[in-house]
């Protein structure tokens, strides 16, 4: 060492390391670092120190809660004995004192820790450089190639940014790459989590061959697409499934949890552990009118993380929740995922961020293990093994202590382990970011504690953690507490144990009635003046919103990790289960057509169904009133069965679908599955209805279409009756915001089928009422049914020759009949598609 150049003591806690000029030194939460600090607040990689020649300096870099010199953050500073500095929080972060080397002794933890490389026989085409603790997710799949520990980070060139790229925005925050893979020209890497594959990674959200990296003739790299199932992300944005892009030398590639990026011969990856950073910047959120109901909310949040939302009503928190998942963007403003734009990235991000709604998002007529199981299906790739499945739902179990509960049907389980199974829901694809609301609703005190604890505990496992609720019983299990004001603007973001001191109220039943007392003062004025603003807020306020170059979102959908086929198998065994389990259900189902049917037959029942002998005074036909009573008793009974199989079915699913669509489910399959499965049952109520109420009556030998098969022939207009009523219950249901509002809309629906029969009165010439009448099911139900009984014989009208054209006795007619009535179910599908669109993160419609 050069005499002159002076050593530098740093003191923190007790500890000190003596630093040799001749190298810089990282500090931060990675153990391979030089200083390590074992504190949420300080980012993974968060300075490093080094002597540039003239000087010690201290360079931050860009992490997540800042380094400050007496109070005020900086980013590069020169250094000298009797500085001190503060990582992660101006006031108590973790300080560090520097002083000379006269009194300190260096110790082995500064020196630094070079490993000699693995002593295999290398694969000449590729070489891998490894972390000495390498993620665990990190198979060796081609035997002898090179390993090497990773350098320390002081060791990669200090004027490029995180990754290693100089100017290139980071990938995880400040992180340095989990692992370096040497390239070799005219080489192909392929990726997947097949052992076969060059680089193995064991993530149920990859594909077995999920994309490979090549190198084209003029030397640039590209990386291909293998027909993966939940995609392969450029920069955030998808691309075409089995296609190509060319990369940059700034471009980032997602694979699952893992992030790569070119930088000259070598590949870096970067594993989404879960220890994410989380912030949003300036959120604001405009509706109709121009009124605000999210104010200008700024805040941040470092890794492994525990974050309440409290306010009053009105103050908008489940608006800011919409905003932070993506479900709703907010007008603006940014939410950064580890500094990753989440609106410009969601379709690759979404898979990384769970979200647990304040309704159940299970089915409680199924088992936790057969619950879990199809929403593994539904989730995970196409060419996930049900071992694979299994295993990822039993260690989920086992970590929240579900296991005992298992084989339990969901609803007799008590709220709090309920709420627990929607966190294992969600916890199956091992998100980065979860984000609950209200979870705490409804559950006695004690299971309040239980959940938040859930919760603490999910934070400290390696996750950041978000919660909405009413409840401030447990609140100082929280890192930080987040208060909206009334009209969505934030009162206070700290630690909770300071929040009543800020106030100056001894209960948050006072500070509530200070904000319903006070809805006019400005709140957010006052935070923003406060000395707590300065310490927690600050610098995330500071910083406007980035305008990040982000290439336009391809015209195409966001990749499934299941084809359509497989989904709509998966749909319809999920509720065929669902129907299953509920015996009350399937009994009301052979119930309800039977009696329908069986009240026809008191009406004449020696009265068969055939035209009555002409008078022989007037020669006219004697009208034959059985005949339309009975139709009309049996074509309502089959529009009241049909649409009272569908009525419920999509709002008692609505926060399932929400979340479900969100995660990558096809909306025309679940819709698709719907209407196959309550086809079905509709179909074979029409049937029941039909043969009940005609097989006792007397009824024309030869029919229409049928031949002799007469019965048949009247019965299915009643059968596709009862279908086109379901797909009209599914429309009543798309549209209601409440399952209680279906009943009346449903009595509604029965009512006006009664009057659009054609039964109770003529329609045919009737200016308006009669062309109104060709959207009613019933209308063309009853008329192909009449079309083989001859109503106009059967009842004809009172002016000779002004005929129904719908009840002719042609098969032209009858064809005609169920072709309109089967029209109007397919126009009614096409629209519930339109309605359920309403129900999806407003991200995806864009």
């Amino acid at each position: 060492m050069g005499h002159g150049v002076p050593e530098l003591v740093l003191e923190s806690n007790g500890r000190t390391w003596t630093l040799d000029p001749s190298r810089a030194y990282t500090l931060g939460r990675d153990p391979q670092g030089d200083v390590v600090f074992d504190d949420a607040r300080v980012s993974w990689r968060h300075a490093t120190v080094s002597f540039n020649g003239r000087s010690w300096v201290i360079e931050d870099h860009g992490s997540t809660n800042g380094t400050f010199v007496q109070g005020q953050r900086i980013h590069q500073m020169e250094l000298g004995p009797g500085s001190a500095v503060n990582l992660g929080n101006a006031t108590d972060g973790p300080r560090l004192n520097l002083s000379g080397a006269a009194a300190s002794v260096a110790t082995p933890q500064a020196q630094p820790q070079q490993q000699p490389y693995a002593a295999q026989g290398a694969n000449p085409g590729w070489a891998q450089q490894a972390p000495a603790q390498q993620a665990p997710h990190q198979q060796q799949a081609q035997a002898g190639w090179q390993q090497q520990p990773q350098q320390h980070a002081a060791n990669i060139p200090q004027q490029q940014g995180p990754g290693g790229v100089a100017g290139a925005p980071p990938v995880y925050g400040d992180r340095s790459p989990t692992t370096f893979h040497q390239f070799s020209l005219g080489r192909v890497m392929r990726i997947g989590r097949a052992l076969e594959n060059e680089l193995v990674v064991s993530d149920l959200q990859v594909s077995r061959h999920h994309a490979e990296f090549h190198s084209t003739p003029d030397g640039r790299m590209e990386i291909r697409d293998l027909g993966s199932h939940n995609g392969t992300y450029v920069n955030g944005q998808p691309i075409p499934k089995g296609g190509t892009q060319l990369l940059g030398p700034a471009d980032v590639v997602g694979v699952g949890h893992s992030t790569f990026r070119i930088v000259g011969d070598r590949l870096e990856e970067f594993v989404d552990t879960g220890e994410v950073s989380f912030s949003a910047r300036h959120l604001t959120v405009t509706v109709d009118g121009g009124k605000q109901i999210l104010k200008d909310v700024s805040f941040g949040v470092p890794e492994k993380s525990l974050i309440a939302v409290i306010g009053p009503s009105g103050s908008g928190k489940s608006t800011l929740l919409k905003a932070l998942t993506g479900y709703r963007p907010a007008d603006q403003g940014e939410v950064l995922y580890d500094n990753r734009n989440l609106y410009k990235q969601f379709a690759e991000l979404r898979q990384r961020i769970g979200l647990v709604p304040q309704d159940d998002i299970l089915h409680k007529e199924l088992t936790v293990k057969k619950a879990l199981k199809y929403a593994a299906k539904l989730r995970f790739p196409a060419d996930t093994t049900a071992a694979e499945r299994d295993a990822r739902i039993d260690e989920v179990l086992r970590e929240l202590k579900l296991d005992i509960h298992k084989d339990k049907k969901v609803t007799s389980l008590s709220g709090g382990q309920r709420k627990r199974v929607s966190v294992a829901l969600e916890l199956l694809t091992k998100p980065s970011l979860i984000f609950l609301d209200e979870p705490t609703s409804g559950l006695d005190p004690g299971m309040d504690r239980d959940v938040m604890q859930l919760l603490r505990g999910l934070a400290d496992d390696g996750r950041t953690v978000l919660v909405v609720t009413h409840s401030v019983a447990e609140l100082a299990l929280c890192d930080k507490l987040l208060v909206m004001a009334p009209g969505g603007s934030v009162a206070y973001f700290g630690p909770p144990e300071e929040a009543l001191n800020f106030f100056g109220y001894d209960t948050w039943a006072d500070v509530f009635s200070a904000f319903e007392n006070y809805r006019d003062y400005d709140w957010a004025g006052r935070w923003k003046g406060s000395q707590h603003y300065q310490m927690y807020a600050a610098d995330i306020d500071a910083v406007a919103p980035q305008s990040v170059q982000v290439p336009p979102m391809q015209a195409m959908k966001p990749p499934k990790p299941q084809g359509w086929m497989s989904q709509f198998v998966t749909l319809v065994r999920r509720y065929v289960s669902v129907i299953a389990s509920d015996r009350g259900f399937l009994a009301l189902m052979v119930i309800l057509p039977a009696v329908l049917g069986a009240v026809s037959l008191l009406i004449d029942a020696d009265r068969g169904l055939l035209p009555n002998p002409a008078n022989p005074q007037t020669g006219r036909i004697i009208p034959n009133g059985t005949a339309t009573t009975v139709l009309l008793i049996l074509a309502v009974g089959a529009c009241f069965a049909g649409a009272a199989n569908s009525v419920r079915e999509l709002i008692k699913e609505r926060v399932i679908y929400e979340r479900e669509r969100a995660t990558g489910l096809s909306r025309s399959a679940y819709l698709m599955s719907k209407v196959f499965v309550l086809g079905m049952i509709t179909v074979l109520q029409g049937l029941l209805v039909g043969v009940i109420g005609f097989s006792s009556r007397e009824i024309p030998e030869e029919g229409l279409v049928f031949g002799s098969a007469t019965l048949l022939e009247l019965s299915v207009p009643i059968m596709a009756l009862g279908f086109t009523s379901m797909m009209f219950g599914l429309i009543i249901s798309s549209l209601v915001k409440t399952a209680e509002k279906t009943m009346p809309l449903l009595v509604m629906f029965a009512i006006i089928q009664v009057v659009f029969t054609g039964c109770l009165f003529t329609l045919h010439g009737s200016i308006g009422v009669n062309q109104f009448s060709f959207l009613m099911p019933s209308r063309w139900a009853v008329a192909a049914s009449g079309a083989t009984l001859d109503f106009n014989k059967i009842s004809p009208p009172e002016t000779p020759g002004d005929t129904d054209p719908l009840w002719e006795h042609t098969v032209g007619a009858w064809a005609m009949d169920m072709g309109a009535l089967l029209a109007l179910g397919v126009i009614c599908g096409f629209f519930v598609a339109r309605f359920l669109r309403r129900h999806e993160p407003e991200v995806m419609r864009k």
